[in-house]
């Protein structure tokens, strides 16, 4: 296991995951066209030994994960995280962003299916279909619940609404409710053939079934006192964050609980995973940056302190495929930053609180109030004279 040394502190990659190995990025995940579940590709960039990776096939900067976890393999070697002039987190000096966007109507989340089709779920009860290159809504499912989340992986998608989990297979039409969860599901996430759903009381753990085609309850994974609001998959880890001020990680191998993390001091919110590194936000107006040490656990490598609470974290690449974090904060805005600068790129407001940032395909993201929801797209910079 490989390490930098800063100071008196020793910064290890995480524990659990071989670098040694090389591991293939899924052809048609790229493609946005992935329909095997589950997949025996990454469906998430490789990490290169340098600590680079290709973004859209090009570039040589480190690329975020998707929901699934980190960029394929971590780098074998980590940065100085010494609180001195080699600390690169919260260092100054970036541009402002350049974005445009296209407004269309409905829903504060959603789930990407393919390059030509979209999918929200919302407040008011329904799941929507929408037509990526017309902007126009194609169809309209009525839930019986408010929507808590909503992810998408190969065909299928699943809905998180109060005590329960609706699962539509996008190519055969079928459809599946899973039973279990008490109260609303806030988060979920996939993990191979796992599904993990985060309820008011525990994290519910089902495994898809290739023989009948649908998804076994396996596992009740209890530990939280509260809503468990966000999960993320990382380094052979599952990583919770829950109402009660806490994230804890649990193994992937054994699904026990294996370290919990009480940094915080409200509300947390959202994670993100990026690199070899775990960010976590928080109401209690903190993003927090976390790195595996030489013991496994995981401590704050440094804290960016906010005006307001965060509700969500996302990170993308820019036009020059630089990683560019995505912060939804209380007071109706989104601010973009660079890593691991914590340099500002700019802000996005709205008339109503942003609940949702999500990530798409080509370069786009999107975010959702309580008014729509707005598609945005990095543009080319202009040249002043």
């Amino acid at each position: 296991m490989d390490s930098d040394v800063g100071g008196n502190r020793r910064v290890y990659n995480r524990p659990g995951t071989d670098s040694s190995k090389t591991q293939k990025v899924c052809f048609h995940w790229r493609a946005s066209k992935c329909t095997r579940f589950p997949c025996p590709f990454l469906h998430s960039e490789q990490s290169h030994p340098s600590g680079s990776a290709t973004v859209n096939g090009s570039g040589t900067h480190k690329r975020f994960a998707d929901d699934s976890g980190f960029s394929g393999q971590p780098p074998r070697r980590s940065p100085n995280l010494k609180n001195n002039h080699n600390n690169s987190w919260g260092r100054i000096g970036a541009k402002k962003a350049v974005i445009k966007t296209e407004k269309y109507a409905e829903s504060p989340r959603w789930a990407p299916e393919s390059m030509d089709k979209l999918f929200t779920g919302s407040k008011d009860e329904t799941l929507r279909a929408w037509d990526t290159n017309s902007g126009q809504c194609t169809a309209v499912i009525n839930l019986g619940g408010e929507v808590g989340c909503m992810i998408g992986e190969g065909p299928w998608l699943f809905v998180g609404i109060p005590n329960a989990v609706k699962v539509w297979n996008t190519q055969t039409n079928q459809e599946l409710t899973l039973g279990g969860p008490v109260g609303q599901v806030y988060a979920m996430v996939v993990f191979t053939d796992l599904l993990f759903a985060g309820t008011q009381e525990a994290i519910l753990v089902w495994k898809f079934n290739a023989v009948t085609n649908t998804f076994d309850p396996v596992a009740s994974l209890k530990g939280h006192t509260l809503p468990i609001v966000s999960l993320i998959v990382g380094a052979n880890r599952l990583y919770s964050a829950s109402a009660d001020h806490s994230i804890k990680v649990w193994s992937l191998e054994t699904l026990q609980c294996i370290q919990t993390l009480t940094e915080h001091k409200d509300v947390v919110m959202s994670l993100l995973c990026w690199d070899q590194f775990l960010l976590s936000c928080s109401l209690d107006k903190t993003i927090k940056v976390w790195v595996a040490t030489e013991n496994g656990n995981l401590e704050v490598a440094y804290t960016h302190n906010e005006e307001n609470g965060v509700l969500n974290l996302r990170g993308m690449p820019d036009l020059e495929s630089k990683p560019v974090l995505l912060c939804a904060c209380n007071n109706n805005y989104v601010r973009l930053f660079d890593l691991p600068s914590f340099s500002e790129r700019g802000r996005i407001f709205a008339k109503q609180e942003i609940r949702a940032v999500e990530v798409g395909p080509g370069g786009l993201f999107f975010t959702g109030d309580g008014t729509g929801f707005k598609v945005w797209k990095w543009a080319e910079p202009v040249a002043l004279s």
